[in-house]
């Protein structure tokens, strides 16, 4: 009797929760009732607490111009959205994977990678409107909803549970908004809206075409890896001929509407291309960072990550990782205790020594986590006026394995001193107007790329065997071999 009446006024609560929302929500886009547990507010607060995360792990692209540009034919596409009132941003990453996003309440990316794709200034417009149609469509905050109400349970044994998680706690989403795969349906849906949008504000819908004919071909360079956008946007087979019908469903003749090929391309000149390796890169194993003058040498073998925020690598069993973060502070001793300090960490004897002259303290420890005990190693380096933290660790079996190898890394973090490494610059893209007519091979061959003959291919979406006019406006990539 307690059993079931406990279990009806839970039940009730729910109700009293769920169901105003239930009757309450409407899709703006489309104008058809759905379930929702998350209001516009906490929606624009998920996305501004991503947005800052985001932006501190991946950096802006430099180019103010550039940025102001994307922001500019984004806000247009947003004002004749059916959201046309949240606190939009558009931002332009400083990273080369062919990738762009949208989070909750407005906050769109793209980044260098996809814009060096593009081919004109309707195509971009055709990214941004279909990133804007998942805001509009409330694509994300309908996963998070759904996401939310299995942690609450509307099941007969689940709704038992003694607490009912809070709606808030889907602020701690952060960068795990990037892992929301869209379904189809939401793809299609925001096929249509980009469309929609491109339409009202005088672009040429059919670019939104061109942008997944570009997705094709970059899916089938770089040993067959999807780019980021299309591995997180599933890619139909019916895709373009969807749109396709769209548009014809429109009625609209868009013969004369915008394109902005040359516009769009002007702007291109000497975007970065790749790798930047003024934020660091490797050679081989050894990382060297340019900017901040230190070089660093991982274990062969281990997997490497480089994010504008830490260097990161993982070992062949996967058991041990490594990382390299600049530290707050300046003083190695003072970070060193503020490390040692944390609860659930047990340290060694610290050891107050230098690495390649470099003033430095390190010791071992062994830390509590729920998932068992780990031991590792952090050495804290001084290094002009910035402190670094190096740290590895792992599981008992693993760092026993790996613990040389992350010593030896440890100690060779030293000062950049070779010249070409220091002076080392990236690869941009050089816009080109062709004096004459000339097919792909000739083009390659009278304007030589530092990129290599696939790249410059896929970002011109041309063949060796194409025929190019005179006049026409192409991509090279230029620059020197990184050292």
């Amino acid at each position: 009797m307690v059993f079931q009446r406990r279990r009806r006024a839970v039940a009730a609560l729910l109700s009293a929760l769920l169901l105003p929302l239930l009757s309450c929500a409407v899709n703006p886009a489309t104008g058809q009732r759905e379930f929702s547990l998350i209001s516009e507010s906490q929606e624009i607060r998920i996305g501004q607490e991503a947005d800052q995360e985001i932006t501190s792990g991946f950096g802006e692209y430099g180019d103010d111009a550039l940025a102001r540009y994307v922001g500019e034919i984004g806000s247009r596409l947003a004002a004749v959205s059916e959201r046309p009132a949240l606190p939009w941003s558009f931002r332009v990453l400083d990273d080369p994977v062919v990738n762009a996003f949208a989070l909750p309440g407005g906050y769109l990316f793209v980044t260098r990678g996809i814009l060096a794709h593009l081919g004109s200034e309707a195509e971009l417009a055709g990214v941004l409107g279909h990133e804007i149609g998942h805001v509009t469509a409330k694509h994300s905050v309908s996963q998070m909803s759904r996401q939310q109400l299995q942690q609450i349970g509307l099941g007969v044994g689940m709704v038992l549970s003694e607490d009912i998680a809070s709606v808030g706690g889907l602020l701690q989403a952060g960068l795990g908004l990037l892992n929301l795969k869209y379904g189809r349906d939401d793809e299609t849906q925001s096929d249509e809206l980009g469309v929609r949008y491109m339409s009202r504000t005088g672009y040429d819908p059919h670019a939104l075409v061109e942008v997944f004919r570009t997705l094709s071909l970059v899916s089938g360079g770089a040993g067959g890896r999807l780019p980021q956008w299309q591995s997180t946007h599933p890619y139909p087979e019916n895709r373009e001929t969807h749109i396709e019908e769209v548009i014809e469903a429109t009625g609209q003749d868009f013969s004369s509407a915008g394109i902005g090929s040359e516009r769009y391309l002007r702007r291109l000149d000497g975007l970065v291309f790749g790798d930047d390796p003024r934020q660091g890169y490797f050679s081989g194993s050894t990382f060297h960072h340019p900017e901040l003058r230190f070089r660093l040498v991982f274990p062969e073998g281990w997997t490497t990550l480089n994010r504008r925020d830490e260097v990161l690598a993982v070992a062949e069993d996967e058991r041990t990782v490594l990382g390299l973060t600049l530290a707050s502070g300046t003083d190695a001793g003072l970070a060193f205790d503020d490390f040692a300090g944390q609860e659930g960490v047990r340290v060694g004897q610290a050891r107050r020594t230098t690495v390649n002259g470099l003033p430095t303290v390190r010791a071992e420890f062994r830390a509590d986590t729920q998932d068992g005990a780990l031991s590792g190693e952090v050495t804290f380096v001084e290094l002009s006026g910035r402190l670094y933290r190096l740290i590895g660790y792992g599981t008992t079996d693993g760092w026993r394995a790996s613990a040389g190898s992350v010593a030896a890394t440890m100690s060779s973090f030293s000062e950049e001193a070779d010249p070409d490494v220091l002076g080392v610059q990236p690869w941009r893209i050089e816009i080109v107007s062709l004096p004459r007519a000339m097919s792909g091979a000739d083009f390659l061959d009278a304007y030589p790329s530092i990129a290599s003959e696939g790249d410059v291919l896929r970002i011109n979406r041309i063949e060796r065997t194409s025929r190019l006019e005179r006049g026409e406006i192409l991509k090279r990539v230029v620059g020197q071999a990184f050292p």
